[in-house]
């Protein structure tokens, strides 16, 4: 069995800023040479998430609506007395901070349309990392 992690360092430009990771993420893959496993795309903080969402800017900014009217901004949330992001950590909670996909034959298993999209949700530009961890063989195994 063979594990590799790595991190992938980036920056965002705000609140609901989504940046497609997938690229990185499929060189990862070759890189690790797992060749049949699992991939763990996970972000470390409590105001970013990752999804996997098409690439189509019409559903990316009806994406970024949603969260908008599902938790609105100054929608009088108790944290906000403390800072003024609760939105932004209430929307992290409901996309959630990690994906785990399929590694099958030495690729990424996706659905054609999937991207893997970082979402930042906080109220400023960041400077972000994802960890990246590939689990599995090293060989192709038939099934």
């Amino acid at each position: 069995m063979k594990v590799v992690t790595e991190e992938f360092h980036f920056s965002t430009r705000g609140e609901i800023d989504l940046v497609n990771l997938t690229e990185e993420i499929e060189r990862f893959v070759e890189r690790a040479g797992v060749k049949n496993g699992q991939l763990l795309v996970f972000v470390p903080g409590a105001t970013g998430a990752v999804v996997a969402i098409e690439d189509e800017d019409g559903l990316l900014e009806d994406f970024k609506r949603i969260l908008e009217e599902l938790v609105p901004k100054g929608g009088g949330y108790n944290h906000d007395m403390i800072d003024s992001n609760a939105h932004s950590h209430l929307r992290a909670t409901l996309l959630g901070p990690s994906l785990v996909l399929p590694i099958a034959n030495g690729k990424l298993i996706r659905g054609i349309w999937q991207q893997i999209f970082f979402v930042e949700l906080d109220v400023r530009p960041r400077r972000r990392k994802v960890i990246l961890q590939a689990i599995g063989y090293g060989d192709i195994v038939d099934v």
